[in-house]
């Protein structure tokens, strides 16, 4: 069964930084795309940055290239996402997602392409 653990939110002040991690277990981490989205109350959510699986494969969306890194450590089945520049705007849910039927993840797949989420932990940023 497939199992993904967020942690590392909380609140902090625009400018400040954060790094979220996700345990994964359950299914062939190393061979699967990874995700961070995130969702803000009222909005949709939306993909923050993919790493495909068994390839140095890595995608952000704009609003975050530069500021935000996502790593993984397939030893430790690990995802990690450091957030750097923090932004009021960046105040968010943030959740981990896998497709665990693809290792590419083919640039920022919209929600609906991932097959297992975790329960999120809240971001928040004040300015």
């Amino acid at each position: 069964q497939v199992h993904l653990v967020e942690s590392g939110g909380g609140s902090v002040q625009a400018g400040g930084s954060l790094r979220l991690s996700c345990t994964a277990s359950g299914y062939s981490y190393d061979s699967a795309c990874m995700a961070w989205f995130r969702q803000a109350p009222g909005k949709e959510r939306e993909a923050v940055a993919t790493s495909s699986g068994g390839i140095d494969w890595i995608v952000y969306a704009d609003s975050v290239k530069g500021r935000f890194t996502i790593s993984r450590d397939n030893a430790r089945k690990m995802l990690y996402l450091q957030m750097n520049s923090l932004k009021p705007e960046d105040t968010a849910m943030y959740y981990c997602a896998t497709d665990i039927h693809h290792s590419l993840c083919g640039g920022l797949p919209k929600a609906s392409a991932f097959t297992d989420w975790g329960q999120g932990t809240q971001v928040i940023v004040s300015s």
